[in-house]
């Protein structure tokens, strides 16, 4: 996710203080992560916390759907510092479900808030909140991992520009997404390409022009902790610049069917790229007994 405005600088205390989260912001991303323990008539099933999510908590994501006949919640809290000093707080609540054998659809939500950098007066710039459009997707696996090919997937993200950092029209993106594993190591290797107009998009744009990611995880302490770095470059429009970051997460298994990860990434590139960007966020899976097959 983007922020596609421009912003002054900033460098006070008092300006960073404006760009953190406020109580209201805190409390309704607790109130979602709080939910998804508590989801009624729900069977818990099974999650690995090796799945790499897209953006969460780094941006590559690894070839594997969730379980079939499984629903997988998830629940982000992200915060990006721009350089010039402006802020996004994005959350992006998402569910999917794997309808299929190595096949999963889902549903995506984000809602921002963007901070533009004070003025040279130190005046607080102003801001802007709401849905930034709705976003329906699908993954197929072609293969899992054999002797010798990776695990390969197909991703088709589609952005209906609606609400009020959503512009207007739809955007579509490809990601063609490759995983090899060399016992607890992993790369994943990730391409997308963005299509559709871009006169009217928003200022919060979820789906880049191009966009290339590398990374590698390594399991640790007994199989229960993912430590996961990244660089990814991607270019938002066309003829823009692009820009090239760097991050690092961690995904922990802490039940059976929940997973917490955080993720802190910065940009390569002087003057491209967030200052700094966190990421929370928790995952929860589950299954409803109606969409279970029954035996004969």
């Amino acid at each position: 996710m983007r922020i596609r405005s421009q912003v002054g600088s900033c460098d006070s205390v008092d300006t960073l203080k404006r760009n953190l989260p406020n109580g209201r912001t805190l409390l309704g991303a607790l109130v979602v992560l709080s939910l998804v323990t508590v989801l009624p008539g729900a069977a818990r099933a099974q999650i690995d916390y090796r799945n790499l999510d897209d953006d969460r908590p780094t941006v590559t994501e690894d070839a594997y759907p969730v379980e079939r006949y499984a629903f997988e919640f998830l629940a982000p809290y992200r915060f990006e510092r721009t350089v010039g000093g402006g802020a996004l707080h994005l959350s992006v609540p998402e569910v999917a479900y794997g309808f299929a054998r190595n096949a999963q659809v889902g549903l995506k939500l984000p809602f921002a808030t963007i901070r533009e950098a004070p003025d040279l007066a130190g005046q607080s710039g102003a801001s802007q909140s709401g849905l930034a459009g709705i976003v329906v997707f699908g993954l197929y696996n072609f293969n899992t991992e054999g002797p010798l090919l990776p695990a390969f997937a197909l991703r088709t993200d589609v952005n209906f520009g609606v609400g009020a950092l959503g512009g207007r029209g739809t955007r579509v993106a490809v990601k063609a997404i490759a995983t090899r594993s060399w016992g607890s190591t992993r790369l994943h290797l990730n391409v997308a390409r963005g299509l559709g107009s871009e006169a009217s998009l928003g200022p919060v744009d979820p789906l880049s022009r191009w966009s290339y990611g590398a990374a590698i995880d390594r399991t640790l302490f007994r199989r229960s902790l993912l430590l996961i770095g990244e660089i990814y470059a991607r270019q938002p429009i066309a003829d823009a610049a692009t820009e090239v970051n760097a991050g690092v997460g961690v995904r922990y298994q802490w039940r059976t069917a929940t997973v917490f990860d955080f993720g802190i990434a910065r940009r390569l590139r002087r003057d491209l790229g967030p200052d700094v960007a966190l990421t929370l966020g928790l995952s929860h899976a589950f299954a409803l007994s109606g969409l279970m097959p029954r035996g004969r």
